[in-house]
């Protein structure tokens, strides 16, 4: 049997200042902030628990909230105990999730936004169809060490066509 299309639900991110970017990407993103900033204990509760079972024994708290994007994508940021920002947290070559990306038809807007909030923009924005199609997208990266690509226009238009023919 051929597997159904799952919905995408949401993302985590791992920042060292909760409530910046609780502000960063309700500012910036425009994000709805659904779940404010919390904090998590270690302890018999049944997030407790299940947070004991991702993370093993010895986490003792971190601070957790939950936001949406406009199409209700849920991002949940994590501020654990300790955390630390890695000088260059774009290593491509390492297995896992590098980057995820947002749709903004102001590309060179919001990467304005970005880098005047914090952030870095990692690129020029480019065209995936210099002179033919108006897509445009860039690498960027929050104030935490996140990696955010913003495309002009939606993942199906992008690719559709064949974006690298």
């Amino acid at each position: 049997m051929t597997p159904y299309p799952r919905s995408f639900s949401h993302i985590g991110l791992s920042v060292t200042d909760l409530d910046a970017a609780v502000k960063f990407y309700t500012e910036v993103m425009g994000w709805y902030l659904i779940m404010p900033p919390t904090e998590i204990t270690e302890d018999d509760s049944a997030i407790g628990v299940m947070c004991s079972d991702v993370f093993g024994a010895g986490w003792h708290s971190f601070r957790i909230a939950h936001l949406s994007t406009g199409d209700r994508v849920g991002v949940e940021i994590f501020q654990f105990m300790d955390a630390v920002k890695p000088e260059n947290n774009f290593d491509f070559r390492k297995s896992g999730v590098f980057h995820f990306c947002i749709q903004d038809p102001d590309v060179e807007g919001l990467a304005e936004k970005i880098v005047a909030a914090g952030g870095k923009q990692r690129m020029p924005v480019r065209e995936y169809f210099p002179g033919e199609k108006p897509y445009r997208m860039v690498y960027m990266e929050d104030p935490f060490g996140n990696i955010i690509e913003v495309y002009s226009h939606s993942y199906e238009l992008t690719y559709s066509a064949g974006a690298y023919a």
